[in-house]
């Protein structure tokens, strides 16, 4: 008599949660995000610039990237063990493809109107492809993993801190009060091109994931990560907002959390 086959697996579900603030000391928003769980598309930018302009590059960057992956995700396969190298460089082209047309996007708009010459912003972005994850990274928002009691930063900031931190020039102690904090060394719009650096994660059930603007992450602490995220979905992301005001809230502020189950 034939044995029976294990039962498969549920699927991997995804539950975004985001929330935006105007933080204590600025008059506008210039962060925006997006998140479509049924798409699997999550997205953090901080606009730049001044005069609104960092707004309009931030929701424009976000509209952009939302309409060219719902474009072309139905020519992309799932992400299921054993992973195919095909697969995967389709995907991070489309992410990156995505965050290009959103510079060449905002640099036009940018060109077009000179109000708005030199107007940028970040993009940190999250595909969810079945078990696996493509990430796409443009400035200084983050995206991190919360796996268990571990926090680990899935992305690397585009800021001339990090980048003299990584060839030794300064020191972690130098680096918090140096002056340079808050130089960007790549950002969407500011050039009609912009180098994306793309990630594939895989995916666990119970694995959650915080994308965020630097408004709260200038305020975290990494001890600080887990106990929020466990308490889930709309209470979690209101506790970032109200952690980042508490200590300071110079900024805006933007977090989305990603549960997988």
């Amino acid at each position: 008599m034939p044995m029976s086959s294990e039962p498969a697996p549920p699927p991997l579900r995804r539950t975004g949660t985001g929330l935006s603030d105007l933080g204590r000391k600025r008059q506008t928003n210039e962060d925006a995000f997006y998140l479509d769980d049924m798409l699997g598309l999550y997205v953090v930018a901080d606009g730049m610039g001044g005069h609104a302009a960092g707004e309009v590059a931030s929701q424009e960057a976000v509209e952009t990237v939302f309409g060219m992956v719902k474009r072309g995700i139905t020519s992309l396969h799932e992400l299921e063990d054993p992973v195919q190298e095909d697969d995967v460089r389709n995907a991070c082209r489309l992410m990156e493809s995505a965050v290009q047309a959103a510079t060449y996007m905002v640099f036009s708009m940018a060109e077009m109107d000179r109000g708005k010459s030199g107007m940028g912003t970040t993009i940190s972005a999250m595909l969810v492809l079945g078990e696996y994850a493509i990430t796409a990274q443009v400035g200084d928002s983050r995206v991190y993993r919360i796996r268990g009691a571990e926090v680990e930063q899935l992305t690397e900031d585009h800021t001339l801190i990090a980048w003299q931190l990584k060839q030794g020039l300064i020191t972690p102690q130098e680096a918090k009060k140096s002056p340079h904090r808050n130089v960007i060394t790549r950002a969407v719009g500011n050039r009609d091109y912009v180098q994306v650096d793309t990630g594939l994660v895989q995916l666990f059930s119970g694995d959650r994931f915080l994308l965020c603007s630097d408004g709260l992450h200038g305020y975290l602490r990494e001890l600080d990560i887990c106990p929020i995220v466990r308490l889930g979905g709309e209470l979690a992301v209101k506790r970032f907002i109200e952690l980042a005001n508490e200590r300071g809230g110079k900024d805006n502020i933007t977090a989305i959390l990603v549960e997988i189950d």
